[in-house]
C-alpha cells in the first residue's frame, strides 16, 4: 500500500497505455497515484481529493489542456503541474509554463525521466509547505516545554506516547500555560510532521466567518466572497488541525465540526460538493467543558470526540523548579533580539520571580522578562526592572524616558496587554485599536 506521505499524484492523459505505464512506474516508487483520461474527470477528482503533483497531457482529445491547467490553478493553486507534450508542441508547453505549469516533459520519456521529474516537483512542494509552516512559527515548538517539574514531565511523557497515534487530544490548562506550544510539539513528534499544523483561534471569529475559515467557501456564496477559498481543513489535509480555545467554538457550528471529526467529510460554504480531508484534531481550552455541557453551551457528543486523550498542563506557580530556568532562557533570547546589555538577574530579582504567583503563567513570565530586557540599562536585571509589586505584572509598560525606541515601547506594551487579556478582542479594546490592527501588530512584532 503506497504511503500518501510520499506524494499524491494525478495523471491526466487520453492514451490508456501511457496512463498505465506512468501509473505503474510512479506507484513502484511508493507514490499514491490517480489516473483519469479527460478534463471533466480531472476536475471532478480535484473537487474531492488533494494532490501534490499533476502530470498533464496538453492533447486530451476534444479537451484543451491549457484550459484545464487554468482551472487547476483555481481549484488547486498549491498543486505543481508538469506538462506532457510531443516534440511538435514544445512551443505550447512553453506557453503552459508561462500560464503556471512548473515544468514539461517531451514524449516519449523514459521511466527515469518521469521518476526524476516527480521527485523534483514533490520535493519543491514539500519545501513550499514547510516554508509556510516556518513562516507561521515564532519559536521552536518545544522551546518552553523543557521541565524539571514532575507533574509537567509526566504530561510531556504522555504527550510523546500518544503523539505517534492519530487519537484526538484535548489540552487543558489555564491561560498562558503553553497549550499551543504543546500542540505544536505533539504535531512535531507525530508521523504527520511533514505536513502542516494549522491553527484556528476559536474566539476570534463569528459562526459565519468561522465556517468559512474552517471549511472554505465558494465564490459568490456571500457578500465579499470574490474568489474560491479552500479553508483550514483543506490546508491541514494529511497533517494536524489545532482548535485553540475550543470552548468558544460557536454552538451553532458544532454539529458540522462533529460530523467532520467523525466522518472526515465536509462542504464549503455555498458549495454542495462533499469533500474529504485526513486531519488529526488537537484542541485546547482554559474553560470547564463539563460545566459548559451541563449549561447547554457545548455539545456532549462533541466533547466525547475531542477528549479521547486529555492532557492537563499545570500552572506556572506549581512549577517552581522551572521558573528561573525559563526566565534565564527568555532573557538570553530577548537581549539578543533587542541588542540590550542585560545578562543576568540579581539575587533579589530571582527571589521576586520565585515569590510571584504568576496568574498569567508562562505567557506573563515571558512578557515580564521581555519588558525587563528592554528597560534594563545594565548587565544585571534588578527587581525594579521586572515591574512585580508596584505595578501588576504583565500590565506595566516601559518607563517613560527610558533609553529605547518608540517601536520597542509599543511592542512591550502590546505584549503586556495581550498577556493580561483573556481574548484578542478585549486586548484590542484595551489598546484602543481594532482587531485587524492588533493582528498586524502581533505579526509585525512576532507576538
Amino acid at each position: 500500500m503506497p504511503h500518501t506521505e510520499s506524494g499524491r499524484i494525478l495523471l491526466v492523459d487520453d492514451e490508456s497505455a501511457i496512463l498505465r505505464t506512468f501509473r505503474y512506474c510512479l506507484e513502484d516508487e511508493g507514490y499514491s497515484v490517480a489516473a483519469v483520461s479527460s478534463a471533466a474527470q480531472a476536475e471532478h477528482l480535484l473537487l474531492r481529493q488533494v494532490f501534490d503533483l499533476c502530470f498533464l497531457d496538453l492533447r486530451l482529445g476534444e479537451d484543451n489542456g491549457l484550459d484545464l491547467l487554468a482551472q487547476m490553478r483555481i481549484q488547486a493553486p498549491w498543486m505543481r503541474v508538469v506538462i506532457i507534450t510531443a516534440h511538435s508542441a514544445v512551443d505550447t508547453a512553453v506557453d503552459a509554463i508561462q500560464a503556471g505549469a512548473a515544468d514539461y516533459l517531451v514524449k516519449p520519456c523514459s521511466p527515469d525521466q518521469l521518476r526524476l521529474a516527480a521527485a523534483k516537483q514533490l520535493e519543491l512542494r514539500q519545501l513550499a509547505a514547510r516554508l509556510e509552516v516556518l513562516e507561521g512559527e515564532v519559536r521552536k515548538p518545544s522551546d518552553d516545554l523543557d521541565s524539571h517539574c514532575p507533574a509537567m514531565m509526566a504530561v510531556l511523557e504522555t504527550a510523546r506516547q500518544v503523539a505517534v497515534t492519530d487519537a484526538n487530544i484535548l489540552i487543558l490548562g489555564e491561560s498562558g500555560t503553553g497549550k499551543g506550544e504543546l500542540a505544536r510539539a505533539i504535531h512535531g513528534w507525530s508521523r504527520r510532521l511533514k505536513k502542516s499544523c494549522v491553527t484556528i483561534n476559536c474566539p476570534s471569529l463569528t459562526a459565519e466567518l468561522m465556517e468559512s475559515e474552517l471549511f472554505g467557501h465558494a465564490r459568490g456564496s456571500f457578500t465579499g466572497a470574490s474568489e474560491n477559498t479552500l479553508g483550514r481543513v483543506n490546508q491541514a489535509d494529511g497533517g494536524t488541525l489545532f482548535l485553540d480555545e475550543i470552548g468558544d467554538f460557536p454552538l451553532t457550528l458544532q454539529p458540522k465540526l462533529l460530523r467532520f471529526i467523525q466522518e472526515k467529510e465536509y462542504e464549503r460554504v455555498g458549495d454542495p460538493v462533499t469533500r474529504r480531508a485526513d486531519v488529526r484534531i488537537l484542541a485546547a481550552t482554559n474553560l470547564n467543558l463539563d460545566e459548559m455541557v451541563r449549561a447547554g453551551k457545548f455539545r456532549e457528543d462533541l466533547l466525547y470526540r475531542l477528549n479521547v486523550i486529555t492532557l492537563k498542563l499545570p500552572p506556572l506557580r506549581e512549577r517552581q523548579d522551572d521558573i528561573l530556568t525559563l526566565a534565564e532562557r527568555f532573557l538570553a533570547r530577548f537581549v539578543c533580539d533587542y541588542a540590550r546589555p542585560a545578562r543576568s538577574f540579581s539575587e533579589e530579582a530571582l527571589r521576586a520571580l520565585l515569590d510571584y504567583n504568576w496568574p498569567g503563567n508562562i505567557r506573563e513570565l515571558r512578557n515580564v522578562i521581555e519588558r525587563a530586557s528592554i528597560v534594563c540599562p545594565q548587565e544585571t536585571v534588578e527587581v525594579s526592572h521586572l515591574g512585580l509589586g508596584a505595578e501588576p505584572a504583565g500590565s506595566g509598560v516601559a518607563r517613560i524616558g527610558a533609553s529605547m525606541s518608540l517601536e520597542d515601547v509599543e511592542k512591550a506594551h502590546i505584549a503586556a496587554v495581550l498577556a493580561s487579556s483573556p481574548t484578542l478582542d478585549l486586548a484590542a479594546k484595551t489598546l484602543g485599536i481594532d482587531a485587524s490592527t492588533l493582528y498586524r501588530k502581533r505579526k509585525q512584532y512576532n507576538l
